[in-house]
């Protein structure tokens, strides 16, 4: 099985809001400029955390950070009413309304945003 095949779609997963791309007005680029509208998230477990047995998502460039935190309770099947804290680079911890986005254009590496989950405060 291919790299590819193991990432899976965050947004088929969970609720049935689909995050559209915003249409900029500006005239259509050529493919070699094009941002992608999907980014892979790698997510890894830290402290108390449950690990998920699919550690790769393909999610739009648009969903916030809190977003992510609903889909990784209901993955893990936690209480709603529990918390959820996502670290970027195991230091801090992104703003909810973040979008991935702007988290993998500063923080990305290899073609990867990678967010640690965790449901006690771990870093920062």
């Amino acid at each position: 099985m291919s790299e590819s095949e193991t990432v899976e779609n965050l947004e088929t997963t969970t609720s049935p809001v689909v995050h559209a791309v915003a249409d900029t007005g500006a005239p259509p680029q050529s493919p070699s400029h094009q941002t992608k509208v999907k980014v892979d998230v790698l997510l890894k477990p830290a402290g108390d955390a449950p690990i998920m047995k699919k550690k790769r998502w393909a999610v739009e460039r648009s969903m916030k950070v809190a977003s992510i935190c609903e889909f990784i309770k209901k993955y893990i099947k936690c209480d709603p009413a529990d918390s959820m804290f996502l670290y970027v680079r195991q230091s801090f911890a992104p703003s909810l309304d973040t979008s991935v986005g702007i988290l993998f254009d500063c923080y990305g590496s290899d073609g990867k945003l990678v967010l640690h989950y965790c449901k006690t405060a771990a870093w920062g």
